[in-house]
């Protein structure tokens, strides 16, 4: 018999979930449309089973494989991260898969800027490095992060905007010569 409770906990956890990556899409939108950087959500892959009448089509989603968003800064730099939400004081480090840690690791030693972006009770936002994050057991003696460890990468908000690339340093000084405007 399913257990109600955990059904409900986990619904609620998979909208809480939906709206912080609502947010930081729309926190990326605020850096193309600024010319700073084009970051995009990675498609979660569907594997369709069927298709119905009047256009329904059924299928799932498949184990996610890659971290929620990727993209390019406007010096060239190439930046990944992986969104993750929760309700309590803490962040297991357990909550990257393994095919998302390959990846950030990847992208990471071919130079781009990788980050966990945690949200707590959608209203607490943070930006941890992806070398924090891997190191979680040997800077804090565990493998989760609390409050009081995310406070350094506490990230503010501007007019319902989380400042995702606030502190950002570009890599090449010369941007401003290159920044990408929409036409």
């Amino acid at each position: 018999m399913p257990d109600m409770r955990r059904q409900v906990i986990g619904r609620r956890s998979k909208a809480a979930g939906g709206s912080f990556e609502t947010r930081l899409s729309n926190a990326c939108e605020f850096y193309l449309r600024g010319g700073w950087a084009h970051i995009e959500k990675t498609p979660e892959p569907f594997h369709i089973t069927g298709k119905g009448g009047d256009g329904v089509v059924y299928g799932y989603y498949e184990k996610k494989g890659q971290p929620d968003y990727k993209g390019i800064l406007c010096d060239g730099t190439g930046i990944m991260f992986e969104a993750k939400h929760t309700d309590s004081g803490r962040i297991n480090q357990n909550v990257v898969t393994d095919s998302q840690w390959k990846s950030l690791d990847i992208y990471e030693k071919f130079g781009a800027y990788c980050y966990v972006m945690v949200s707590i009770g959608l209203v607490k936002f943070y930006r941890v490095p992806w070398d924090v994050w891997k190191q979680m057991k040997e800077l804090f003696g565990h493998k989760y992060m609390a409050e009081q460890e995310l406070e350094p990468y506490r990230l503010q908000e501007r007019q319902c905007t989380i400042l995702i690339l606030e502190g950002v340093e570009l890599k090449d000084e010369d941007t401003e010569s290159r920044i990408c405007t929409e036409n």
